[in-house]
Order: structure tokens, then C-alpha cells, then sequence
């Protein structure tokens, strides 16, 4: 049985990056380094820590990712793999969510990594429904990485593609953080309820991943 065109996608990528693991570590260290800082920098106390944790974590993911996403076409455009691309009869759509779902699970691998180390520099014992945040985090995740995907796809061909891509991508995104923002630190306070803001963000995704699937096919063949 033949594979849908976007799991080959993923498969590549996949393979890709275990073999180098460029993405990983460069995420890995930015996490890590807002981390660090931002801890060092306010010296939380138990109570302060719940109230800055959340807007502290979605910015260390949003600085992982955005050093993924200036790599994530980059090796399509070596060899002219993308100009392939384009000559294939796969949907053009299939790439971009190939693309999307690799990024997105070399971002939930360095969350994965980040998460303990996160909980012990910030003292955290969460007063609300920890699980919650299986919900929240991947869903402002997906939101950086489907309009990131787009955009770094967009700017690839740029000069100045490193710094045009935070700039398309930071006002687009900004619901989406302040929602998981929001929703983080709900959870982790135990104050309000979070289910407003993740529901948000579920919505949010629905849009982006619907409207980025029906306009790459614009972007991949911008210059046929």
C-alpha cells in the first residue's frame, strides 16, 4: 500500500535530522540559555515563579523554534531539492504538513528535555490540573511552527532571511502567544480556569493549518 505523500515528507526529515541533529542543538541551547537567564535574572520565589514561568516558557519555545525554522528549508534548497519538489506530482500541501509535523516533533522533543530542568530552576509545583498542559503547550507549539513553516518557506530565496522571518512571523503569532501564555500560567497558578485560552489556540490552529495547506501550493511555485 502506498504511503501518503506527506509521511515520506516526514520520513526524510526525520532521517535527516537524526543523522545530524543540527535542529536539536541549536534549540536545545536557546531554550536552555532563555532559561537560565531569565531565572538568574529574577531569582523567583515559589509564588513569584508561577506568575512568570508560563510567558518565560512560550518564549524559550518561540526562540527554540524560530532556530529551527531559519534550518527547516534550508536543506531543500541545497542540491535544488526544491526545485524537485516541484516537478513532483505530490501535492504541494503534503510538503508543508510534512514539514510542519517533523518540526513539530523536534520541538516536543527539546520540551521534553527542557521540562524537568524548567520545574527545577523555577521551583514549580503546579496549584492547577498539571495535565492540562499536554493540551496548552502542544497547541501554542503547533501554532509557531504551521505559520513558521509557511513563512521560512516564503523568505527561503531572502538575503536577509534569518531577520525576516521573526519579523513576518512574531506579529502573526501573537494571539497564539498571548494565549498560551495565558494558558500556561492559569495552569501552573491555579487561579482562573485555562479552558478559554486552549480553546483559543485549537481554533487558531484549525485556521492557520487550513489557510497554510491552501496557500502553499503559491509559495512552492512563486518562481515557475
Amino acid at each position: 500500500m502506498k504511503r501518503p505523500y506527506f509521511l515520506l515528507h516526514l520520513a526524510k526529515d526525520l532521517r535527516l535530522e537524526w543523522r545530524s541533529k543540527d535542529a536539536i542543538n541549536s534549540m536545545l541551547f536557546f531554550a536552555l540559555l532563555v532559561v537560565v537567564i531569565f531565572s538568574l535574572a529574577f531569582d523567583p520565589t515559589r509564588a513569584v515563579s508561577r506568575q512568570i514561568a508560563g510567558p518565560i516558557l512560550c518564549v524559550a519555545i518561540l526562540f527554540a523554534a524560530v532556530s529551527a525554522l531559519n534550518q527547516a528549508w534550508a536543506r531543500e534548497l541545497r542540491s535544488s531539492v526544491l526545485d524537485a519538489h516541484r516537478m513532483t506530482p505530490a501535492p504541494a500541501a503534503s510538503l508543508f504538513l510534512g514539514k510542519v509535523i517533523a518540526n513539530f516533533i523536534f520541538v516536543s522533543a527539546v520540551e521534553l528535555l527542557l521540562a524537568p530542568l524548567f520545574a527545577i530552576f523555577y521551583n514549580l509545583h503546579p496549584l492547577g490540573n498539571v495535565w492540562l498542559m499536554l493540551l496548552a503547550v502542544p497547541a501554542g507549539t503547533w501554532a509557531i511552527l504551521v505559520n513558521g513553516t509557511f513563512f521560512a518557506a516564503l523568505s527561503i530565496r531572502s538575503r536577509n532571511r534569518e531577520l525576516l522571518l521573526p519579523l513576518i512571523l512574531f506579529p502573526i503569532f501573537m494571539p497564539a502567544l498571548l494565549g498560551m501564555a495565558l494558558a500556561t500560567s492559569a495552569i501552573l497558578s491555579g487561579e482562573t480556569d485555562p479552558a478559554w485560552w486552549i480553546e483559543m489556540l485549537f481554533g487558531y490552529d484549525v485556521i492557520f493549518t487550513t489557510v497554510g495547506m491552501l496557500m502553499f501550493d503559491l509559495v512552492l511555485h512563486a518562481e515557475d
